[in-house]
């Protein structure tokens, strides 16, 4: 475990709309840095959202679960977060 890092989260999402790329939610329950409040605040900002779960082995997909509790509770909803879109409109997404 570790304390969580002090960033600035408005510059990161900046950036991140800058270039064009989703954030992260890390599923891993030691990581998890991505939290309600701040996704909520990224989808507010317009950036899509990828949900992942970080997992070095297979026993740790079921992590999965804290991820999308913690989008829940940012109150995202599934076209919001990247990894929901099928095929054709995740290439839509990356030729943009």
């Amino acid at each position: 475990m570790r304390e969580s890092y002090e960033i600035d989260f408005d510059e990161v999402f900046k950036a991140a709309l800058d270039c064009g790329v989703a954030v992260e939610i890390n599923s891993y329950p030691l990581r998890l840095d991505l939290n309600d409040a701040q996704s909520r605040r990224a989808k507010e900002k317009g950036l899509r959202i990828a949900i992942s779960t970080d997992a070095h082995t297979t026993d740790q997909l079921k992590h999965m679960r804290f991820g999308v509790a913690t989008a829940r509770r940012g109150w995202l909803s599934k076209d919001g977060v990247i990894n929901t879109l099928s095929y054709d409109e995740l290439m839509k997404v990356f030729k943009k």
